[in-house]
């Protein structure tokens, strides 16, 4: 059945009535069936996720799951922003284990087997509300500072899970996790202008000459391919930053994150597979592109368990 986020609004949203029936083990089903029901660039829970989490981080996934969608399914301004303040209060809420929505009842579990704390998840809503207000990006430091609140919380909350939350490892994750965005942003770029969102840096837009009314009228010519190619090209050197984390994280756990690596890079190829004309084609993986992902990252990690 596809997904109806108005459908899920209605039921669990701030005018439904409260459902104070719902166990643990309904809210992890729940939260399960969020990830289930999306298409994303990589898996976001594969074999290669240590059993222990496999509960874990489908909570992790509802929580901004359900943010985003309170941002972007809402029809935004107004509405958004008071459903996104509305989140907010259910996070508090859930913090001081009074909270009865599904994706808190699961979250509250998890956050209290790994101890974390509250300001990843608020910052990932602070990006979600600038989404309203800010829909074009002067420079890529402030691309890069937007990232800093809705993707990289992403990746510090997982490695709470994996115990390795650290001054070592966070810089490296933060890494990934901003190259994810980019990537996401590289491959919508047609995508977010129809909702009046571009996130191509006016400053790089100048500096190759694809002028305003060239994107306006998403024109494919030799200026968007050089900006693509270097957006591309300084996106891709983030995740080569970033590869030293599989050393530094728990053996059992280091599939997955290459899944996730990997999964940013191969969306790159794509864009470069198309000649970067995004504005035409939006490039995704298949299912054939996730099998020979996840076989890559299974050898991978069968021949790091190897004995030498």
């Amino acid at each position: 059945m596809p997904y109806d986020f108005a459908a899920h609004l209605a039921k669990y949203g701030p005018t439904s009535p409260p459902h104070l029936s719902i166990s643990l083990d309904r809210a992890r089903r729940y939260c399960q069936l969020l990830v289930s029901s999306h298409y994303e660039n990589f898996s976001v829970m594969s074999l290669l996720l240590p059993p222990p989490l496999r509960q874990h981080f489908p909570a992790i996934y509802a929580y901004c799951r359900w943010a985003d969608d309170l941002g972007d399914e809402t029809g935004g301004g107004a509405t958004a922003m008071d459903l996104l303040r509305w989140w907010r209060t259910e996070l508090h809420a859930c913090y001081e284990g009074r909270s009865n929505h599904p994706v808190m009842i699961a979250l509250r579990s998890t956050i209290d087997t790994f101890s974390i704390p509250k300001q990843p998840f608020l910052d990932l809503l602070w990006a979600f509300e600038q989404d309203q207000l800010m829909k074009r990006y002067s420079t890529y430091d402030q691309l890069l500072d937007y990232c800093e609140h809705s993707a990289n919380p992403v990746g510090r909350l997982v490695l709470y899970l994996l115990g390795a939350n650290n001054e070592h490892t966070v810089p490296l994750s933060d890494a990934i996790c901003t190259g994810l965005q980019l990537a996401n942003f590289w491959q919508d770029v047609a995508r977010d202008r129809a909702i009046d969102r571009v996130y191509l840096p006016e400053e790089d837009r100048r500096r190759f000459g694809y002028r305003d009314n060239d994107f306006r009228d998403q024109r494919y010519n030799q200026p968007f391919v050089n900006l693509m190619r270097f957006e591309v090209e300084r996106t891709r050197d983030l995740f080569y930053r970033g590869m030293r984390l599989l050393e530094l994280v728990p053996h059992e756990a280091r599939g997955q994150i290459d899944l996730y690596l990997q999964g940013g890079l191969a969306i790159l190829r794509k864009i470069e597979q198309i000649h970067y004309n995004v504005w035409r084609i939006r490039p995704k993986l298949g299912a054939w592109d996730k099998g020979r992902l996840m076989l890559r990252a299974l050898t991978n990690r069968a021949v790091a368990a190897f004995p030498r």
